[in-house]
């Protein structure tokens, strides 16, 4: 009997998290409140969550329909910021595509992170798009095999640059073959290589990460960043064969903060 119970509460938290995911997106507009992102970047959510122009000064929102350009306001200005900067350099529009979602939250799919407003990716093709071309555009990847691409040039070293320099950004995750290609042709300053960090995918934007912002007391930045450049064998170590997983259950997702929790609560969604 007491095993029952226990599978019973068990499933029951499981199917409530899981309705989670998706109730975050039946909410349209950010909610109302002191601006706080809370809890980590893939378990949390944001309240008084701050919207991106569609278009500004150095860039342009793409696939706008999805609604997912909000976040904290110092990722609005990281943005901005980041825009005005390629334009100087003479880089073309930048593409944004996802941040957060109005209140963060967790995604159905597509995203594990994303969730306190402090991400967001930034494509590595560059426009300027029409309106219509800028609703459903078209990816241009950079990686074929284990290196980059004749798509790669310098104008796409040159903007993940610009953005690792800004103090506020973590991390930064691109494809590893894009990681040795950056070890191998940066020069001058090489310090922001620490934080381009190598992950699988990513063939097609970079994924850009912001600390959490001081006045976020329930924030969780991730472990720091180990010293150096992160161009030693620990990177090529993304090239070996992966060994296949033991695990092969799908893990449970991890319970909201009770603020995401009370936040969602009080939506009253249907």
């Amino acid at each position: 009997m007491k095993l029952l119970k226990l599978v019973l509460v068990s499933t029951s938290l499981l199917l409530t998290v899981s309705a989670n995911a998706s109730s975050w997106e039946k909410i349209k507009s950010p909610v109302q409140g002191k601006m706080q992102s809370v809890g980590s970047y893939a378990n949390g959510c944001i309240i008084g969550a701050d919207t991106l122009p569609l278009k500004g000064e150095g860039y342009q929102v793409i696939r706008s329909y999805k609604n997912r350009f909000y976040g904290h306001s110092k990722l609005v200005s990281f943005i901005q910021r980041l825009g005005k900067n390629a334009q100087n350099e003479g880089l073309p529009t930048l593409l944004i595509g996802d941040m957060g979602m109005p209140a963060g939250g967790r995604f159905a799919s597509g995203h594990a992170s994303h969730q306190t407003g402090l991400d967001s990716d930034i494509w590595l093709r560059f426009g300027p798009l029409s309106d219509k071309q800028a609703e459903k555009p078209t990816a241009t990847v950079m990686v074929s095999g284990n290196s980059v691409n004749s798509n790669w040039t310098s104008h796409q070293a040159d903007l993940v640059r610009l953005a690792a320099t800004d103090k506020n950004v973590a991390r930064i995750f691109v494809n590893p073959a894009i990681k040795v290609k950056l070890c191998q042709t940066a020069k001058g300053d090489r310090s922001w290589l620490r934080k381009v960090r190598p992950w699988f995918g990513h063939t097609a934007h970079m994924h850009v990460r912001l600390t959490c912002p001081e006045d976020s007391t329930s924030c969780k930045n991730q472990a720091p960043i180990p010293a150096g450049e992160g161009c030693d064998a620990t990177l090529y170590s993304w090239f070996e064969p992966r060994k296949p997983s033991k695990h092969t259950k799908k893990k449970a997702l991890p319970t909201p903060p009770i603020q995401c929790q009370m936040l969602l609560s009080s939506q009253h969604l249907n």
